[in-house]
């Protein structure tokens, strides 16, 4: 026999390789959804924070309406996702949870304002957006969290435990290409979330070299000699150099023209969007649920909060309780359903037993009365004569001749007259 071709579904699907890498599994992974009452501006928002968070989050993540919190609990698991962000919309106003999976904690922000990513770039005249810039993670940069209060600390730690730590041994300059930016206003006790591209250009030279360096066309229509192109200092004010403060020194070549190691180079920020004002709300112990444990506007004294704590207590206690007899009646109607099934198969056997039983029986009874009866010999061994040769003979298909009636009356024929 000859090879069995490939179908060609094998051929195109590549072998997927069943060991990942460790690097990509110990990275945090996010899901952003959005619930509540649907809107244009709330789906494009959840997908430019996903945008945000790429290359660890689900892009292409498809939500519906029966799908609830538990079902991505479920699977996250499965995807090694271990943050969850939620964009909700209520009559009140617009709402961002941050959830740590799977057990919690989860804090509540109050979204006051917000702009898209779109509305962010069309105002800006030189825009940087390519695809490799989300190929990596964003460098968090955060600003005023150092001050007093639990509830800062618990914020930057979940901003920063959201993206893969940086070792600074190790780090390769040229994959920080975006930054994310965190400022804490006190007086107003809210969040400014920034989203920037990165980009770096070398310092102390000409606008020519600059160019030259950068692999670009230079315009010699308006110079005498390429001398006068090279030692032209005049510069556009939108190419001035950067502040003394943007300068830094290289301690590696990027992978950009002219940055080398131990050169002066300028760094420049190129806002991507979207942008958020935040201010938090409330922080649960569990995932959207469990003990307050901070909240903005409502103030609970330790007599309320030692009741509630009891009352959950309560429910948590009745929760096990139903749980367990759940859990036994499923054990006893799994036994029953054993049982039943067992003298199911005892009755099906004994059926078949006396459906056996009673074919034998009707054989022999068939066969028994296909035996004819001997009249002749009986009244031989009773009367001890031989009987009339007529007496016991039988007259098969001796039947009467019936004459033959027509249904319907036959017409009489008129005789013609002669």
């Amino acid at each position: 026999m000859g090879r069995h071709k490939k179908g060609r579904c094998v051929k195109r699907n590549k072998q997927i390789n069943t060991e990942e890498n460790p690097d990509i599994v110990k990275a945090p992974h996010s899901f952003v959804i959005h619930r509540g009452i649907p809107g244009e501006h709330i789906v494009e928002l959840t997908k430019n924070f996903r945008k945000i968070m790429e290359p660890f989050t689900a892009m292409s993540l498809k939500e519906r309406k029966k799908n609830t919190i538990k079902d991505f609990v479920s699977i996250a698991s499965i995807l090694h996702v271990t943050h969850m962000c939620i964009f909700s919309k209520t009559e009140q106003g617009m709402y961002f949870k941050l959830c740590r999976l799977p057990r919690g904690p989860t804090l509540t922000f109050k979204i006051h304002s917000f702009s898209l990513s779109r509305d962010v770039i069309s105002l800006i005249k030189k825009q940087m957006v390519y695809e490799e810039l989300f190929n990596n993670s964003p460098l968090v940069i955060l600003n005023n969290f150092s001050g007093e209060g639990m509830q800062l600390k618990l914020i930057a730690s979940m901003f920063q435990n959201m993206f893969p730590t940086i070792n600074l041994t190790t780090v390769n300059l040229s994959t920080i290409r975006r930054c994310l930016c965190l400022n804490y206003n006190a007086t107003s006790k809210t969040i400014d979330l920034r989203h920037y591209a990165i980009k770096v250009i070398p310092v102390g030279l000409s606008k020519g070299v600059k160019k030259l360096v950068q692999a670009k066309i230079p315009n010699l229509s308006k110079c005498e000699d390429f001398s006068d192109f090279l030692t032209k200092e005049t510069v556009s004010e939108s190419e001035v150099e950067d502040d003394p403060l943007n300068h830094v020194t290289l301690p590696q070549k990027l992978s950009s023209r002219g940055n080398y190691a131990n050169n002066k180079s300028a760094i420049r920020l190129s806002e991507l969007g979207p942008r958020l004002t935040l201010e938090l709300i409330k922080v649960e112990d569990g995932l959207l649920d469990g003990e307050v444990l901070y909240h903005e506007y409502v103030f609970k004294s330790e007599e309320e909060k030692l009741l509630i704590k009891k009352k959950r207590e309560e429910k948590k206690k009745l929760k096990e309780k139903r749980k367990k007899i759940q859990e036994e009646n499923k054990k006893r109607k799994e036994l029953q359903k054993q049982e039943h099934k067992e003298r199911s198969l005892k009755g099906i056997q004994k059926k078949k037993e006396s459906e056996i039983l009673l074919q034998k029986i009707a054989k022999e009874s068939v066969e028994e009365n296909n035996i004819e009866d001997d009249d002749a010999q009986y009244y031989r061994d009773e009367i001890g004569e031989e009987p009339d040769k007529d007496l016991f003979e039988r007259k098969v298909g001796n039947k009467r001749l019936q004459k033959f009636t027509s249904k319907h009356k036959l017409k009489k024929q008129k005789l013609s007259k002669s």
